[in-house]
């Protein structure tokens, strides 16, 4: 995964947001990981809330995603 540091986050995490993503408009997200969970949220709105998901559910889905 490509990704590109988003500094200033809440609960002082750092966001990292897809290389893909640009400023026209596309659809992206942010991920932003501590020891026991991973935080995603909308990379165009952070204001929103977003997910919290388990590092193994994180793992899964990623794996998936790659095929």
């Amino acid at each position: 995964m490509n990704t590109e540091k988003r500094p200033g986050a809440a609960n002082e995490s750092t966001w990292f947001k897809s290389s893909y993503s640009t400023g026209s408009g596309g659809e992206c997200v942010e991920v932003a990981a501590s020891p026991d969970s991973v935080h995603v949220r909308d990379s165009k709105d952070t204001s929103r809330p977003g997910l919290v998901v388990g590092g193994l559910a994180w793992t899964t889905f990623v794996d998936f995603a790659g095929r």
